[in-house]
């Protein structure tokens, strides 16, 4: 199976070559290899532009959902040149993303020419993967926990996934004892990650820089804690699961209302207080998931972007207390790679005809089987 993903930072299109085997509730799985593509600079700010609704007309829509497709086909054959998939797992570039509000139901748009890219790369395509579970009321979102506790598995004590990606995200994966190994696998969107960063390095930098390269803005600079403690308490994070989010809703209107919050303070310190920010949301969540239900993971893998970046991963090292911070690379899997070994693993589901969603976790009414899956002709 090939897995492609890209997030929603837009940076490039991970790709995984994996083998799966077994019980698909907890399958025997091999990664054959991953690498990660670079979206070229300008189609990258184009697909960010379009996430902060910058207008397009109908050619130009076209041209963008076609180009995104030929990079997935490009990070294909760039994986595996020799063609050993037999199936292709793809997620496709998000957007927009829209979770129900109120009697709203939810959607989701992520571009991608599925038959085109059957036809590049000469194998049958699984996509579309979010639009089931939204139909029956889920939020679409996040969909990787579930794949997560089938191919983590599950330890003595709570252990818990978190991707750093545009957004940040977690997996909560009981115990394989006492009294919460009958309790269901858990996720939700916490925040961002490295949505507000980017655009805020982006800005200070009149786009000289796409992103904080190891952490060296933030580096130089001291978090404003008692910003982070207001912003804390705005009510998406407050907002029990499920709940999920993307750049519409942290992306440059968000940052620009945050910026009015640090008007006097340096380049340096703004980013530091940024980093530190995504950092804080996953904390206040993982504290207010021990105190109302006493849950506390022994063990946080972290994957995603923001792992490249040593001060974020300070932060959480520095903010999750009684957990050991490992990146998902400690159990054979690459950072940037865990999502597409995901969806690798959802077209394989898809094949067997296995559910892929968790209403508990996205509100769906029930399990469903996802994706849509188009041949070459």
């Amino acid at each position: 199976m090939l897995g492609l993903m890209s997030g929603t930072s837009a940076d490039g299109v991970d790709a995984v070559l994996a083998d799966f085997k077994g019980n698909p509730i907890r399958p025997k799985w091999k990664l054959l290899k991953s690498l990660s593509f670079p979206y070229p600079a300008d189609l990258s700010k184009r697909i960010v532009d379009v996430g902060q609704n910058l207008q397009l007309c109908s050619h130009e829509w076209l041209d963008l959902a076609e180009a995104i497709t030929e990079v997935h086909a490009q990070a294909a054959w760039a994986c595996d040149p020799n063609h050993h998939f037999e199936l292709v797992g793809c997620h496709g570039q998000t957007v927009w993303h829209r979770p129900p509000f109120n009697e709203k139901r939810g959607a989701s748009l992520q571009l991608l020419q599925a038959p085109l890219l059957a036809q590049l790369l000469n194998s049958s395509v699984v996509h579309d993967f979010r639009a089931a579970d939204l139909a029956l009321g889920g939020q679409g979102a996040p969909l990787v926990p579930k794949l997560d506790a089938a191919i983590f598995g599950r330890l003595s004590s709570w252990r818990a996934i978190l991707n750093l990606g545009g957004i940040a995200n977690l997996t909560l994966i009981p115990p394989t004892s006492g009294p919460d190994r009958f309790e269901s696998v858990m996720g939700w969107d916490c925040g961002p990650a490295n949505s507000l960063l980017d655009l805020a390095v982006q800005k200070i930098s009149n786009g000289q820089l796409a992103f904080d390269r190891d952490g060296l803005i933030a580096g130089r600079g001291s978090p404003y804690e008692l910003i982070i403690e207001r912003w804390l308490k705005e009510p998406f994070f407050h907002k029990p699961p499920p709940k999920s989010s993307g750049r519409e809703q942290f992306g440059l209107a968000d940052l620009t209302s945050r910026l009015r919050d640090m008007p006097s303070i340096s380049s340096e310190n703004m980013i530091a207080t940024l980093t530190a920010f995504s950092a804080a949301a996953v904390a206040q969540d993982l504290a207010n998931l021990q105190s109302i239900q006493n849950i506390r993971p022994i063990e946080l893998l972290v994957a995603g972007g923001g792992c490249r970046n040593p001060i974020m991963l300070n932060e959480i090292r520095h903010r999750c207390l009684g957990m050991r911070v490992f990146t998902t690379a400690a159990n054979g899997i690459p950072i940037q790679g865990r999502e597409a070994l995901a969806f690798a693993l959802l077209a394989w589901w898809h094949i067997l005809q296995f559910p892929g969603n968790a209403p508990a976790i996205t509100g769906a009414k029930r399990s469903v089987v996802l994706g849509m899956r188009v041949d070459p002709v």
